[in-house]
């Protein structure tokens, strides 16, 4: 007869979690970008001789191209099933973080102050992820199909309610740029790139698909390119001056704070509603997660200029912490669902 394993200690999962930040390579070269920009401003800046905007419009094109490229219209046909799941998750999203943030809005005051909240609004204002939201469904052992059927949803959802949402809270189209235009710059780095990648999705979807992890390698390195051009304007014009090192701690524990509130009230409605336990798993880690990939091109496009740096700053470490967290909360709930498996459960 087998021994049984040896129980995990302490030391073991902090190593895990330590693993598992190192291979997020990402949120090093996050942390990496906004180091240069703070080191080299002028590099990223419009003082610089490469034709920055450039290069991050082509690149916000290609991001989308590629996203519209992966889209199966079969698939969505199919996830359309479940309802109410696709409600609670959308509405979680769009719905249940905006208002939570205008929950907060009195205690931001001054100039910096409502400067920071507008970057708390527009991260709840954003989509949801696709690739980790899966990924969490699937390590808490939760309803998968849904789960790519929502955060593809929420994508498509996101290129319209992202700018709707910011637009009539924080009132985007006076801050710099007439409205027609942010709609034309919409439509032609959004939209069109979206539909075209849709409707070559039936000759190169398979493609796209076997090549996923190459693709998201190049989303990633793009949205780097456009954190550290964001944050060296944002540098070069002393935007954070008057923020202090206590500022960013407190925003870290807010954010946190923001995701638990999330998962625990969209937990408690999916008991409310008599889910299955695989469907509330979909909802929370669905409805929780917040696109870095769509925050920083919605950025870049309804915030032009040097603020951006710190409409990022919030989103970074909401994205941070919410791989760290999640990981851990979709592991041990994994885990739990397993034994509910294994034994009848009594809920």
């Amino acid at each position: 007869m087998t021994e049984p394993a040896p129980a995990p200690t302490p030391s073991s999962g902090f190593s895990t979690l330590l693993a598992r930040i190192a291979s997020e390579w990402f949120l090093l070269g996050l942390g990496g970008v906004v180091l240069l920009a703070y080191l080299f401003p002028s590099a990223g800046s419009d003082a610089s001789p490469l034709p920055w905007h450039t290069i991050t419009t082509v690149g916000v094109s290609i991001i989308f191209f590629a996203y519209g490229l992966r889209l199966s219209p079969a698939k969505l046909k199919t996830g359309m099933r479940n309802w109410q799941l696709h409600l609670v998750t959308q509405l979680t999203t769009f719905a249940l973080f905006p208002l939570l943030a205008l929950a907060v809005r009195p205690f931001f005051a001054g100039a910096e102050g409502a400067l920071l909240w507008q970057s708390i609004f527009f991260l709840c204002a954003l989509p949801s992820t696709v690739s980790t939201s899966v990924v969490m469904v699937s390590i808490a052992q939760g309803n998968i199909p849904a789960a790519i059927f929502n955060a593809t949803l929420s994508g498509l959802l996101g290129i319209v309610l992202t700018p709707l949402l910011t637009g009539l809270v924080l009132q985007t189209s006076a801050a710099g740029i007439p409205l027609q235009d942010l709609v034309l710059d919409l439509v032609g780095q959004v939209i069109v790139p979206v539909a075209a990648g849709v409707l070559l999705n039936r000759w190169l979807g398979a493609f796209a698909e076997r090549n996923g992890k190459l693709l998201r390698t190049s989303d990633q390195i793009i949205i780097l390119l456009i954190v550290f051009t964001a944050f060296c304007e944002s540098f070069a014009e002393g935007v954070f001056s008057s923020y202090a090192l206590w500022d960013v701690v407190g925003l870290s524990v807010g954010m946190v704070a923001l995701y638990f509130a999330v998962f625990g009230l969209v937990w408690g409605l999916g008991r409310l509603l008599n889910f299955p336990r695989e469907d509330r798993i979909t909802a929370v880690f669905c409805g929780s997660k917040k696109s870095l990939v769509h925050g920083s091109v919605f950025a870049s496009l309804l915030f032009p200029g040097a603020a951006t740096g710190v409409l990022l700053l919030p989103l970074m470490l909401y994205h941070a912490l919410q791989i760290i967290v999640a990981s851990t909360m979709a592991q041990r709930i994994g885990r739990q669902t397993a034994m509910a498996s294994a034994v009848p459960a009594s809920e």
